[in-house]
């Protein structure tokens, strides 16, 4: 099946996450979790930088005031705008070593939500948070792999996913208050070539479709605001990790990726697994709030 994705950077990253696009820099940032690196690329001159880090970093937002605000293994921290660390804002709440920060985004008032990964997939250990200038609030908990976070155009909903267990939920969600109440299935996540893809990182479009990277499927999903499935978009990577909109008009859907660990038959097949994709979409995203360390 052709492939609506082409390659925009070829990052080679061994596990490509949290892609966020910064409208004023034109530019896309993305992380390399197993790779320790922030990155930075500009579509529109090839422009690709990173900044290295000492420790994994699962995912971040840029901050209102400079820098950015990262959940990094050990815990919640304010970066500078070169990755300078300028202050640990809250330690990783489930300070062991197999659970690390994972998949991350802000709400629409400027709130941190972040989700827990349980790297041993020993029994239901990880969690969801929502960080803000109160601290560390949990929202969920007895997870596999927190991911997929999104919110509905008119914030009013919640998308979350436990990638382990193929389901992607729902919730109301008050933005006055940051409280997910309600959850509920979404949608479960079957039928996909051998069976092997699960939801992974996610975005929402300003019609309120969820868009969601089929982690081992090597597709990307859009689904109803009721969770019914519109489309399926085949991807040159096995492990698409994320999307998010961006460009112009927010109007072209980024899609990160991996190749760690994949076996040397399939990064011979794709080669570009670890990359950087792109599609143009009829509809366009929403802009992604910054960190709003007041809030």
């Amino acid at each position: 099946m052709t492939s609506p994705f082409s390659l925009v950077l070829d990052a080679k990253c061994a596990l490509g996450e949290c892609p966020v696009w910064s409208g004023p820099e034109r530019a896309l940032y993305f992380v390399d979790i197993k790779g320790m690196k922030l990155h930075r690329f500009e579509p529109e001159t090839g422009r690709h930088t990173t900044i290295g880090l000492s420790e994994e970093i699962g995912c971040f937002a840029i901050r209102k005031d400079g820098g950015f605000v990262a959940g990094l293994r050990s815990g919640v921290w304010h970066l500078g705008p070169n990755g300078e660390r300028r202050a640990m804002l809250a330690p990783n709440p489930e300070p062991n070593a197999t659970n690390r920060i994972n998949d991350g985004r802000t709400d629409p008032r400027g709130r941190f939500f972040l989700g827990t990964i349980d790297e041993m997939k020993a029994g239901g250990t990880a969690g969801l948070y929502r960080f803000d200038r109160c601290g560390l609030a949990q929202i969920e908990s007895g997870l596999w792999t927190s991911n997929g976070l999104a919110f509905a155009p008119d914030g009013r909903t919640m998308y979350h996913s436990d990638t382990s267990a193929r389901t992607i939920y729902a919730y109301d969600y008050d933005v006055a208050s940051g409280e997910a109440t309600g959850r509920r299935i979404f949608a479960k996540v079957t039928n996909v070539g051998d069976d092997k893809g699960r939801p992974d990182g996610a975005a929402v479009d300003a019609e309120g479709c969820y868009w969601s990277a089929l982690y081992e499927g090597g597709r990307v999903r859009r689904y109803s605001p009721k969770g019914e499935l519109l489309g399926e978009y085949p991807v040159p990577a096995m492990c698409t990790t994320m999307v998010a909109f961006g460009g112009k008009d927010l109007e072209t859907l980024y899609v990160t990726s991996a190749r760690d660990g994949r076996p040397a038959e399939e990064l011979e097949r794709l080669p570009h697994s670890g990359g950087v994709f792109a599609m143009q979409t009829d509809v366009p995203g929403l802009p992604e709030p910054q960190f709003d360390p007041e809030v």
